[in-house]
């Protein structure tokens, strides 16, 4: 299905983000991480940069899980049986999620850590 004009690709878009939060669980829990980190940089008053650099992250982690979904559904379209390139393709994306994810831990832990690490040692003082 094309869309016909600009409205068009965002409500497809928005339908698809909708469609991955629905059936994946992973995407929901990236979600619920994304809003965690959200919260969190508040509580931490992070500068706009730091901000910037978090929200990129969990970004780049939703929209790995995402295209790791539609390569997921693309495979299963081809193929019910197992094949060694399917499952290939499939595992291939799954680790594209998971160095992102990884990535993300160490965005957040370089950013937030010495924050946290200050905020404790300032309540034990």
């Amino acid at each position: 299905m094309k869309a016909r004009n600009l409205r068009e690709s965002f409500k497809y878009a928005g339908i698809g983000i909708v469609q991955a939060l629905k059936s994946e669980r992973n995407m929901r829990i990236h979600w619920i991480a994304a809003i965690a980190i959200g919260v969190i940089s508040i509580l931490f008053k992070l500068s706009a940069e730091e901000a910037a650099m978090m929200a990129l992250a969990a970004a780049m982690v939703i929209t790995a899980e995402m295209v790791n979904t539609a390569i997921e559904h693309c495979v299963d379209l081809v193929t019910k049986e197992y094949d060694s390139l399917a499952a290939e393709a499939k595992n291939v994306a799954a680790g594209a999620v998971l160095v992102s994810a990884v990535g993300a831990v160490v965005v957040g832990v370089l950013i937030l850590g010495p924050k946290v690490l200050s905020s404790i040692a300032a309540r034990l003082r």
